[in-house]
């Protein structure tokens, strides 16, 4: 009897401990599988995040080299266009240079001083010209002064005795980059006009540029 309740017990004993060790498997499986579970979503959602992470620095990288050849194509544009421009200029610069050869250039300086003379608005003034022009501008200096006083005392009723004189330093003669023209100052320099044909040329460019831009580039308007 006593050994058939030793045996009992042991059996008892015996499967209490494998019910443990099976329940304490079990557990172990299931919370391996948890974690696995576990450690493989955030290793899913890492790549994800990476992916993510390269696609949009990829996407940032393509805007900048796309903005940046789109910038250097307007840069290329903006040169070509300001090259042709510039030729313009020097077209009519060329052009400027057949106006002071031709025969009527005499009136047009005369009329450069007179224009230059109610703009300056003084009494004492020096006229400067290229030292090609000293000779005509010599010629013509008392017939644009008399113009002058003519047309001040038809608009003011006051005839004006301007003492207008040209200009007897040659060293200070106008370049050839000024294209002909006058140069007319008063008061000891303080007050300059400049009525040659490259600022005259310049003016009129500066005016007519937003025409000029439309007719060459109408795509930019």
């Amino acid at each position: 009897m006593a050994s058939d309740q030793i045996r009992q017990m042991v059996n008892f004993i015996l499967q209490e401990a494998h019910e443990k060790a099976n329940e304490i498997r079990v557990k172990t499986e299931h919370d391996f599988n948890l974690e696995k579970q576990t450690l493989v979503h955030e290793a899913k959602l890492s790549v994800q995040d990476e992916f993510t992470k390269k696609e949009k620095d990829r996407e940032i990288q393509e805007r900048i080299a796309r903005s940046a050849e789109i910038g250097a194509c307007r840069q290329k544009k903006m040169q070509l266009r300001d090259e042709l421009l510039n030729s313009l200029m020097k077209e009519a610069g060329s052009k400027c240079k057949m106006v002071v050869s031709g025969q009527n250039y005499p009136a047009l300086l005369q009329k450069l001083i007179v224009q230059g003379l109610i703009k300056i608005e003084e009494m004492e003034v020096i006229v400067y010209c290229r030292g090609e022009d000293v000779a005509t501008v010599t010629k013509i200096l008392p017939k644009a002064v008399e113009e002058y006083v003519a047309i001040m005392e038809k608009e003011s009723g006051v005839k004006l005795e301007p003492k207008v004189t040209l200009n007897s330093d040659r060293a200070k003669d106008l370049p050839d980059s000024s294209n002909g023209g006058v140069h007319l100052t008063a008061l000891n320099g303080k007050i300059v006009l400049d009525n040659t044909m490259t600022s005259r040329l310049e003016l009129v460019y500066e005016e007519l540029m937003p025409s000029i831009r439309a007719i060459l580039f109408p795509e930019a308007e």
